[in-house]
């Protein structure tokens, strides 16, 4: 799947802990079925069978709404599920290394958090660039939040799209208007949802209003 600056509009990343009571297949859906354009599930305790099992699940279901299934940080799994992307951050593995095991036509997420590290992450193959936290978060407590000041030189310093990512939700979204973005990755405002087709047919239409010149 080729990557476009639409496929950044709303970026999801999957967290269960907000999935008693059902099922992250069942929220994941609903997410897709509210506009997500790209989908990253996300799993930090999972062991690597129980990874593959759920992202087999999952993909079939974006495949269903036609919507590219990013893994995070595990390649082997990206690969062995046959995910369209995956996403890694500083302190994985890096692009070029990333790209030689899964070749030239998967997609390759990388985190940055200033323009020496958003460069070097485009030189060495990155297709697009997950930035923040661009605000306060509990999703992640060991994060600094970015200026937008920093937030728009990152944007101008690289030819892929970028997402802003890091305590975004419907009340702020607009605030990132003309830093230049190409869209927004969310975790919290979806997924901690009471109604998460309507939160996400809410943020993908502010997320738009957000990119519009």
């Amino acid at each position: 799947m080729k990557l476009s600056n639409t496929h950044m509009l709303l970026y999801a990343v999957t967290d269960r802990r907000w999935s008693e009571g059902t099922t992250l297949y069942e929220q994941v859906e609903q997410a897709l079925q509210g506009g997500v354009s790209t989908l990253q599930l996300r799993e930090k305790n999972l062991g690597d069978e129980e990874f593959l099992k759920e992202a087999l699940e999952i993909k079939e279901l974006c495949k269903k709404y036609d919507v590219p299934l990013i893994i995070n940080d595990n390649v082997e799994v990206a690969i062995k599920c046959g995910a369209d992307g995956v996403h890694v951050g500083q302190e994985d593995m890096e692009a070029s290394k990333v790209r030689e095991k899964v070749g030239p036509d998967m997609i390759i997420g990388v985190s940055a958090h200033n323009v020496e590290e958003a460069r070097r992450a485009v030189s060495n193959g990155a297709d697009y660039l997950g930035v923040g936290a661009v605000f306060s978060t509990s999703t992640k407590d060991d994060v600094d939040v970015l200026s937008k000041e920093t937030l728009k030189d990152i944007c101008l310093a690289v030819d892929v799209p970028v997402v802003a990512i890091g305590g975004i939700n419907q009340n702020n979204i607009l605030e990132l208007k003309g830093t230049g973005v190409d869209g927004v990755a969310v975790v919290s405002a979806i997924f901690s949802s009471e109604n998460i087709v309507e939160t996400c047919k809410k943020l993908r239409k502010l997320s738009e209003e957000m990119v519009r010149p």
